[in-house]
């Protein structure tokens, strides 16, 4: 029996992954780098900041790509955060969604953004108020990124809800598998990524609209 959902943040409460595109574009052309979306955005969804870096700098074609791992992780956590000032808003089905739920069962955010996005992200949106304060990142669990199950067993324990008893919305592949880890009934929803790649979650589903709660 469902008794809990954690959402994540970006793609499905936060409609930024175009920021993110378009900032880890600019970053990359720094260093004379391409940006290829459908082989580098998979691998670096759910990803800290610094990890995303060290796995960008495994890749072939990274070469270029050298420095600290904390200065450059700044260095694109800067482009993020002047474009998150102005252009995020709720990813669509997200509002009409959460007013069916948030009265029947506890909700909180789980999500690998830090907590200096979350702060931009709440000026727009509220979600501190609109999850009465249950808003968790990865620095609350020691910037641990998924697919470590660490910040969704985090939320439960915060809820107070035991893992069997989650539900986790997901629309990156890392974050469905750390939601599985987590021992956690997992939605994939393709606002972020084809369906075929959501293939690890429970239930798969295009909108907020077709999901159904077990």
């Amino acid at each position: 029996m469902i008794k809990a959902i954690l959402f994540d943040a970006e793609g499905v409460v936060v409609d930024s992954e175009h920021v993110w595109d378009i900032a880890t574009t600019a970053f990359l052309q720094r260093y004379g780098i391409v940006y290829d979306r459908p082989t580098h955005k998979p691998l670096l969804t759910g990803q800290s900041l610094v990890d995303g870096v060290r796995l960008m700098k495994k890749l072939a074609g990274f070469e270029t790509l050298v420095g600290d791992d904390v200065m450059l992780a700044q260095e694109r956590m800067d482009i993020v955060q002047e474009m998150f000032r102005t252009s995020v808003t709720y990813v669509p089905g997200f509002e009409d969604f959460y007013q069916t739920v948030s009265s029947r069962y506890a909700t909180c955010v789980a999500t690998a953004m830090h907590k200096p996005l979350l702060r931009d992200v709440n000026r727009h949106l509220l979600l501190d108020k609109l999850f009465n304060g249950q808003v968790f990142s990865i620095d609350d669990v020691g910037g641990i990124s998924k697919p470590d199950p660490a910040i969704f067993l985090y939320g439960a324990r915060q809820l107070g809800v035991a893992p069997e008893h989650c539900m986790v919305i997901e629309d990156a592949p890392h974050g469905i598998t750390a939601a599985k880890r987590a021992g956690m009934y997992c939605i994939g929803i393709g606002t972020t990524y084809s369906l075929e790649k959501l293939a690890e979650a429970d239930q798969v589903v295009s909108t907020f609209s077709e999901i159904k709660i077990p």
